[in-house]
């Protein structure tokens, strides 16, 4: 903790003042004005479970329809799915892609090529070699398929992907077709992009295009090197989340405390004194706490990227905290107020949606909530849409 006397000479950022900051800058009033404006102001969308994207814009983009995502993600193309921070799969603005490709995937994915060549090892001999012949066996298969081949047509015109591999290690091993693992490596690579589902929007098996093809010259732009990429990218999350502590930044980076110190400097960050003692981070011109806007509910799916761009939560996330997450620290469907969260949501079998105020919030507030809940119940319109990590507080809610 910094001391005393250094404390006291740093703008201050009290809880409420972060609060605030959450509701205007990530749209927690349904506000944002598109897709496109809702998906910068988080700087990524958490993708990981394929309902997320979806359920979140809902929550930020007044009049949002399934459509409106689906358009700018396979039509105009100015939205990119891709694995980024943490190994996690996102959807980005295609401006901020390139940032997170070179400074958080492409670091990722040179680790996961080599686990896979270990892997490869005992079955094929100059492993790297037959690698890159399979690798080039499946771009050349997506530019033949003249589309959007799905990962079972892949394997059918390259039976190589179908070799089964090993991977794991000591009893947590399991057996896996090759094409689960060389598709997301060449996907974090850059080199090819997941394109429309094989499903409906709830669905999680991808079509796949060539990333050159499917961007044009967005995919064509010269990459930064890698540490003028990682400055800039820290520099839209300190934009779009600060004040964040240096715990944040390394959680939600992935990066090493020096390059994320690094980082720091390269943008001038300020630091800020926070109410729980400890010391964050924002831009310059960016440490004088305004007043708080008006009141903000919304109902945030699992997954959401408001609480998942925070390793340090409790400045919007009361005790006891663990009932929002599973075993695996996956936060579930969340009940929000003015920045905050007060209870929790799920959908039950019938399409209701469902929730639980975990604090006494005063009547006109519930009465908000409620009917939050009852616009989110008219427009999922009887579709169930189960998050993928469920916490044990949903399950109960959800009947299931």
């Amino acid at each position: 903790m910094p001391s005393k006397a250094r404390r006291s000479l740093l703008p201050r950022f009290d809880n409420a003042a972060r609060r605030a900051r959450l509701v205007e800058r990530h749209c927690l009033r349904c506000d944002a004005a598109d897709v496109a404006d809702a998906v910068r102001a988080l700087l990524a969308l958490h993708s990981s479970d394929p309902i997320t994207p979806y359920l979140a814009l809902r929550a930020r983009v007044p009049g949002f329809a399934v459509a409106s995502l689906e358009h700018a993600l396979y039509q105009a193309r100015s939205l990119w799915r891709m694995h980024g921070m943490r190994r996690t799969l996102f959807v980005v603005d295609s401006d901020d892609a390139l940032l997170v490709g070179v400074a958080a995937a492409r670091p990722v994915a040179a680790k996961e090529r080599q686990r896979l060549e270990g892997w490869l090892a005992p079955l094929v001999e100059a492993t790297a070699g037959w690698l890159a012949d399979v690798e080039r066996s499946v771009l050349g298969a997506i530019a033949a398929a003249g589309g959007e081949p799905s990962t079972a047509e892949l394997c059918e015109s390259v039976p190589a992907l179908a070799t089964k591999i090993t991977v794991g290690s000591g009893k947590w091993t399991q057996d896996v077709p090759l094409a689960s693992r060389l598709l997301l490596v060449l996907a974090m690579e850059g080199k090819i992009v997941r394109t429309r589902t094989a499903g409906t929007w709830r669905a999680s098996q991808y079509r796949w295009a060539n990333t050159a093809s499917w961007f044009a010259e967005r995919a064509l732009r010269k990459p930064a090197d890698e540490a003028s990429a990682r400055a800039a990218l820290l520099r839209r999350y300190v934009e779009t989340h600060g004040p964040v502590t240096m715990t944040d930044l390394r959680w939600w980076t992935g990066w090493s405390k020096s390059h994320v110190t690094a980082a720091l400097a390269a943008n001038a960050a300020l630091t800020v004194a926070l109410d729980d003692g400890a010391e964050g981070y924002v831009l310059p011109g960016d440490e004088s706490p305004r007043a708080g806007p008006p009141r903000g509910v919304a109902l945030l799916p699992g997954l959401d990227s408001t609480p998942m761009g925070y390793k340090e939560r409790a400045f919007f996330l009361p005790e006891p905290s663990d009932v929002h997450f599973d075993r695996s620290g996956n936060i579930g469907p969340t009940v929000w107020l003015d920045g905050r969260v007060v209870g929790v949501w799920a959908q039950r079998t019938s399409g209701e949606v469902a929730y639980r105020l975990l604090e006494d919030i005063g009547t006109a507030a519930q009465r908000d909530i409620a009917q939050a809940a009852a616009e989110l119940t008219r427009w999922m319109d009887g579709v169930v849409a189960t998050p993928r990590f469920r916490t044990p507080l949903e399950r109960e809610l959800a009947g299931t």
